[in-house]
């Protein structure tokens, strides 16, 4: 999809995190743009601020975990945008904690979010970008799925299921005329964590920024690219080596800092009150 000007894109998480910054690179190539995310506020600040690239932008609020919502949205974008180009699974929830610390609803919360409404968006999506022989499916995962972090298993998971489903939903797509990329990021600057906390990042990872993982995104459409890791840096040896020897990459996370990270910021997480 090496012109992007004109195509029409559904962007879920579209009200903070990453999604502005995407939602922002996407208008740039003359996209329109269909964001959806619980909350409206945040969806119309990022509306309007792609505002001035002179492309249709609409703003559908709701649950993305909830069936009859997620039936109803793509209904509405085909309705309004006339047909559907690219899919971004977006969307998504992390909590650092130990785990016995994670109550029963959030864990199922968060794989519904992660992982679920990804599948089950996706599948709503498919029939007609089939049918049009053109479309692409971009998940968001994280290098946390290529390794489990401690304090964060939960979280990884649901990125792991992305990758693999990601990689088996693209060999079966070959040939269809639409693609299916998955973006891998590493700790990013002024999102997840960085933001909320105003952390830094284990001396072993080079965080990168929201805008070199929106670069990836454009790139991973216009060039058809199956998966694309954003700052692999250092971090790239945890995962390397942890399928040569497990062991290595335990040894790695804690030299590197990266199990104090996640130690230190669950203890914080768990004393808040009301967290979760």
């Amino acid at each position: 999809m090496k012109d992007l000007k004109g195509k029409n894109a559904l962007l879920t998480g579209g009200s903070k995190g990453l999604g502005p910054q995407i939602a922002r690179f996407l208008a740039k190539e003359g996209v329109n743009l269909a964001l959806t995310a619980r909350t409206e506020k945040g969806l119309r600040d990022t509306a309007k601020d792609v505002s001035n690239y002179n492309v249709n932008v609409k703003v559908y609020p709701g649950d993305i975990t909830d069936q009859s919502f997620r039936k109803k949205l793509l209904e509405d974008v085909k309705n309004d945008f006339s047909r559907l180009d690219i899919l971004i699974n977006n969307a998504g929830m992390e909590w650092v904690s130990s785990y016995t610390a994670l109550t029963p609803d959030y864990i199922e919360k968060m794989i519904q979010t992660n992982l679920i409404a990804a599948m089950l968006l996706t599948r709503l999506a498919l029939p007609d970008m089939l049918a049009q022989r053109s479309g692409q499916i971009v998940n968001m995962s994280s290098l946390g799925g290529k390794r489990g972090n401690p304090y964060g298993g939960t979280y990884c998971a649901t990125k792991a299921g992305l990758i693999e489903w990601t990689k088996g939903l693209r060999m079966e797509l070959a040939g269809s005329g639409v693609g299916v990329s998955v973006i891998c990021p590493g700790f990013v600057f002024e999102s997840g964590m960085f933001a909320e906390y105003n952390k830094k990042p284990p001396w072993i990872s080079n965080a990168t920024t929201p805008e070199k993982v929106a670069e990836a995104v454009i790139r991973a459409i216009k060039k058809d690219i199956g998966e694309i890791a954003v700052n692999p840096g250092p971090t790239w040896l945890i995962p390397l080596l942890d399928a040569i020897h497990p062991g290595m990459a335990n040894w790695l996370y804690k030299i590197g800092g990266v199990y104090e990270f996640y130690r230190k910021q669950a203890e914080e997480n768990e004393a808040k009150p009301n967290n979760q």
